[in-house]
Protein backbone atom coordinates (compact mmCIF):
# COMPACT_ATOMS: atom_id res chain seq x y z
CA UNK A 1 0.00 0.00 0.00
CA UNK A 2 1.37 3.45 -0.66
CA UNK A 3 0.73 6.78 1.16
CA UNK A 4 1.49 10.06 -1.06
CA UNK A 5 2.25 13.36 0.39
CA UNK A 6 1.92 16.09 -2.17
CA UNK A 7 4.50 18.90 -1.15
CA UNK A 8 4.67 22.30 -2.13
CA UNK A 9 2.67 25.95 -2.26
CA UNK A 10 -0.76 26.91 -2.70
CA UNK A 11 -1.48 27.34 -6.24
CA UNK A 12 1.34 25.28 -7.25
CA UNK A 13 -0.76 22.00 -9.18
CA UNK A 14 -0.90 19.65 -6.03
CA UNK A 15 -4.54 18.94 -6.64
CA UNK A 16 -4.26 19.20 -10.79
CA UNK A 17 -1.61 16.32 -10.05
CA UNK A 18 -3.66 14.06 -8.45
CA UNK A 19 -6.35 14.28 -10.45
CA UNK A 20 -3.94 13.39 -13.58
CA UNK A 21 -2.15 10.75 -11.78
CA UNK A 22 -3.63 8.96 -8.35
CA UNK A 23 -7.76 9.74 -9.11
CA UNK A 24 -8.10 6.57 -10.04
CA UNK A 25 -6.34 4.53 -7.60
CA UNK A 26 -5.98 6.75 -4.26
CA UNK A 27 -8.39 8.36 -1.91
CA UNK A 28 -7.29 12.01 -1.98
CA UNK A 29 -7.10 13.26 1.62
CA UNK A 30 -7.74 17.30 1.30
CA UNK A 31 -8.55 19.25 4.79
CA UNK A 32 -10.47 22.48 2.09
CA UNK A 33 -12.57 19.73 1.27
CA UNK A 34 -13.01 17.91 5.06
CA UNK A 35 -13.25 21.16 6.56
CA UNK A 36 -11.41 20.09 9.64
CA UNK A 37 -8.45 18.64 10.91
CA UNK A 38 -10.30 16.06 13.20
CA UNK A 39 -12.53 14.88 9.85
CA UNK A 40 -9.05 14.28 7.77
CA UNK A 41 -7.04 12.65 10.42
CA UNK A 42 -10.52 10.15 10.61
CA UNK A 43 -10.20 9.68 6.79
CA UNK A 44 -6.06 8.91 7.46
CA UNK A 45 -6.93 6.47 9.97
CA UNK A 46 -9.53 4.56 7.85
CA UNK A 47 -6.66 4.75 4.60
CA UNK A 48 -4.65 3.13 7.15
CA UNK A 49 -7.10 0.71 8.66
CA UNK A 50 -8.57 -0.29 4.78
CA UNK A 51 -4.93 -0.76 3.23
CA UNK A 52 -6.00 2.20 1.12
CA UNK A 53 -3.93 3.59 -1.20
CA UNK A 54 -4.29 7.51 -0.54
CA UNK A 55 -2.50 11.15 -1.17
CA UNK A 56 -2.17 14.02 0.89
CA UNK A 57 -3.07 16.56 -0.94
CA UNK A 58 -2.67 19.52 1.44
CA UNK A 59 0.34 22.22 1.34
CA UNK A 60 2.60 19.66 3.90
CA UNK A 61 5.27 22.25 3.64
CA UNK A 62 6.99 21.49 7.10
CA UNK A 63 9.15 18.55 8.02
CA UNK A 64 6.15 18.55 10.94
CA UNK A 65 3.45 18.72 9.15
CA UNK A 66 4.47 15.47 7.25
CA UNK A 67 5.70 13.51 9.92
CA UNK A 68 1.66 13.49 11.33
CA UNK A 69 1.24 11.17 8.10
CA UNK A 70 4.70 9.31 7.84
CA UNK A 71 5.35 7.91 11.10
CA UNK A 72 1.65 6.01 11.06
CA UNK A 73 1.75 4.89 7.58
CA UNK A 74 5.25 3.93 7.91
CA UNK A 75 3.79 2.02 11.26
CA UNK A 76 1.29 0.36 9.12
CA UNK A 77 3.29 -1.03 6.84
CA UNK A 78 2.93 1.63 4.06
CA UNK A 79 5.47 2.89 1.51
CA UNK A 80 5.89 6.94 1.48
CA UNK A 81 6.06 8.53 -1.78
CA UNK A 82 6.72 12.22 -1.53
CA UNK A 83 6.47 14.31 -4.63
CA UNK A 84 7.88 18.41 -3.92
CA UNK A 85 6.29 20.59 -6.32
CA UNK A 86 9.29 23.31 -7.29
CA UNK A 87 6.95 26.41 -8.66
CA UNK A 88 7.87 30.12 -7.58
CA UNK A 89 6.12 32.27 -5.48
CA UNK A 90 5.31 34.20 -8.96
CA UNK A 91 3.48 31.60 -10.34
CA UNK A 92 1.68 30.07 -7.67
CA UNK A 93 0.08 33.40 -7.23
CA UNK A 94 -0.46 33.40 -11.50
CA UNK A 95 -2.63 29.88 -10.87
CA UNK A 96 -3.71 30.88 -7.95
CA UNK A 97 -5.33 33.59 -9.67
CA UNK A 98 -6.75 31.66 -12.21
CA UNK A 99 -8.87 29.46 -10.01
CA UNK A 100 -12.52 30.71 -9.87
CA UNK A 101 -13.68 32.98 -7.04
CA UNK A 102 -14.54 31.11 -4.36
CA UNK A 103 -11.33 28.90 -4.90
CA UNK A 104 -8.75 31.27 -4.55
CA UNK A 105 -6.47 31.83 -1.33
CA UNK A 106 -5.30 35.16 -0.55
CA UNK A 107 -1.77 35.68 -1.82
CA UNK A 108 -0.38 36.65 1.69
CA UNK A 109 -1.31 32.88 2.46
CA UNK A 110 1.07 32.00 -0.15
CA UNK A 111 3.47 33.82 0.91
CA UNK A 112 3.56 32.70 4.41
CA UNK A 113 3.37 29.07 3.04
CA UNK A 114 6.81 30.11 0.82
CA UNK A 115 8.13 31.41 4.55
CA UNK A 116 7.42 28.28 6.24
CA UNK A 117 8.69 25.77 3.58
CA UNK A 118 11.29 23.14 4.05
CA UNK A 119 12.56 21.05 1.25
CA UNK A 120 11.76 17.02 2.00
CA UNK A 121 15.05 15.22 2.59
CA UNK A 122 15.24 11.17 2.67
CA UNK A 123 15.51 11.53 6.41
CA UNK A 124 11.93 12.13 6.88
CA UNK A 125 11.11 8.36 6.12
CA UNK A 126 10.17 8.66 2.81
CA UNK A 127 10.99 5.67 0.24
CA UNK A 128 10.64 7.16 -3.03
CA UNK A 129 10.96 10.83 -3.72
CA UNK A 130 10.11 13.29 -6.45
CA UNK A 131 10.41 16.99 -7.85
CA UNK A 132 7.43 18.04 -9.89
CA UNK A 133 8.25 20.76 -11.81
CA UNK A 134 5.03 22.22 -14.45
CA UNK A 135 5.78 23.14 -17.84
CA UNK A 136 3.85 23.80 -20.99
CA UNK A 137 2.38 20.51 -21.81
CA UNK A 138 2.18 19.39 -17.56
CA UNK A 139 4.12 18.47 -15.18
CA UNK A 140 7.67 16.74 -15.38
CA UNK A 141 8.66 14.55 -12.76
CA UNK A 142 12.25 14.38 -11.36
CA UNK A 143 13.72 11.53 -9.52
CA UNK A 144 15.20 13.06 -6.19
CA UNK A 145 18.55 12.27 -5.85
CA UNK A 146 19.93 10.08 -2.56
CA UNK A 147 22.25 10.78 -0.10
CA UNK A 148 25.24 11.03 -1.19
CA UNK A 149 23.94 11.89 -4.69
CA UNK A 150 24.37 15.33 -6.87
CA UNK A 151 22.32 17.84 -5.06
CA UNK A 152 18.18 18.48 -5.67
CA UNK A 153 16.97 20.93 -8.08
CA UNK A 154 16.98 24.23 -5.99
CA UNK A 155 14.06 25.51 -5.24
CA UNK A 156 12.37 27.97 -8.17
CA UNK A 157 10.69 30.33 -5.32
Amino acid sequence: MQCVLLIGLPGSGKSSFFKDVFADSHVRINRDMLKTKSREQRLFDLCLELRQPCVVDNTNVTAAERAQFIGPAKANGFEIAGYFFDVPVRDAIARNAARPTGARIPAVGIYAAAKRLQRPVWEEGFDRLHAVTLSGVGFAILDWPRPGAPAAPEPAI
